[in-house]
């Protein structure tokens, strides 16, 4: 079980500093938008919220818009960014695209501030203390735009799994930075008319599960196509769940009836076989973190996940 750092028994000078760049999962809520993004954000609230309730949410912590502004700000990013996109034109493909790349290879090539690198290992270290061995760990990016309510920037930032160490870790985060200028996301920005500096990143950082070794999807609290809010809809698949999420598998599908699930039941409605062809599992001695391999055709003809998972999860979203 990792258990959070209890900051206020034993702040000294050095947290404080950590503290505006690092926020465990159980400091931090929906309240925490322009701090966090919405992805921690959640996180946050997941956890506080559920996690007493018996729904299982994977510990971490998130790195701050502080943290993004304040690396920036020290290696003076924010202005050779903005003389790189001076005459960005978002209508010129090769524009943007050698704009684009020579953003992301000046943040690439650019070392973070010491006291940030310090705060995001001190709180890596911490998990793996807690777990008592060297931690896998999701590194996952979250924007934020605390003036800008209305902007979406869902799915444009990058995600990267099973990365362990320190070093792999930072490395991770600086590519984390560095997407929230793929050429997709500044072309988006400049459409919409968003200023890039007012735009930041946080960072997830979050207990892997090894699903690899099992399965893993999404689940929705109604149906997604008729809105029908009396039923759980599962999607899943073997292996980590990027599959599911990029529609790069089609996976099993499960449909479960809330009011007798919660009268005791077991209504499982109806179980619908995908055919699972990959799977992404964690890549060892590679140079990649993961990879994606063939999913063996016995495997393919069963569903990824028994019935009494599949009620535990719709038992959860019934809960949420």
């Amino acid at each position: 079980e990792i258990r959070p750092r209890d900051w206020s028994s034993d702040v000294c000078s050095s947290d404080l500093q950590t503290l505006d760049f690092v926020r465990w999962f159980d400091q931090i809520s929906m309240e925490d938008l322009p701090l966090v993004g919405g992805k921690n954000a959640s996180l946050g609230e997941m956890h506080r919220a559920l996690a007493s309730q018996g729904v299982r949410v994977p510990y971490g912590f998130a790195t701050t818009s502080s943290a993004y502004r304040s690396f920036f700000e020290v290696r003076g990013l924010d202005r050779q960014i903005a003389q790189i996109l001076a005459d960005l034109d978002t209508n010129d493909l090769k524009n943007l695209q050698e704009r684009g790349s020579r953003v992301r290879q000046l943040i690439l090539q650019t070392e973070l501030p010491e006291s940030l690198s310090a705060a995001i290992v001190d709180a890596y270290e911490e998990l793996c203390r807690q777990r008592g061995e060297s931690l896998d760990v999701a590194v996952r990016s979250s924007a934020t735009a605390e003036d800008l309510p209305d902007a979406s920037f869902a799915g444009q930032q990058e995600t990267y799994l099973n990365v362990c160490g320190a070093s792999q870790l930072l490395h991770a985060c600086r590519r984390c930075y560095a997407s929230l200028f793929t050429d997709r996301a500044i072309s988006y920005r400049a459409h919409h008319g968003f200023d890039h500096r007012k735009i930041a990143l946080s960072i997830g950082v979050q207990q892997m599960v090894r699903s690899d070794a099992g399965a893993s999807g999404v689940m929705f609290s109604i149906d997604t196509e008729s809105g029908f809010t009396d039923v759980v809809l599962i999607n899943a698949a073997y292996g980590l769940g990027e599959n599911v999420v990029q529609g790069s598998v089609n996976p099993d599908e499960y449909v479960v009836f809330k009011p007798t699930l919660e009268q005791g039941y077991r209504p499982i409605l109806k179980k619908t076989l995908g055919n699972k062809e990959f799977k992404l599992v964690y890549d060892v001695g590679g140079s990649r973190m993961t990879k994606n391999v063939p999913v063996a055709m016995d495997q393919r003809r069963r569903f990824a996940l028994g019935d009494d998972d599949i009620l535990a999860l719709a038992r959860w979203a019934c809960v949420i």
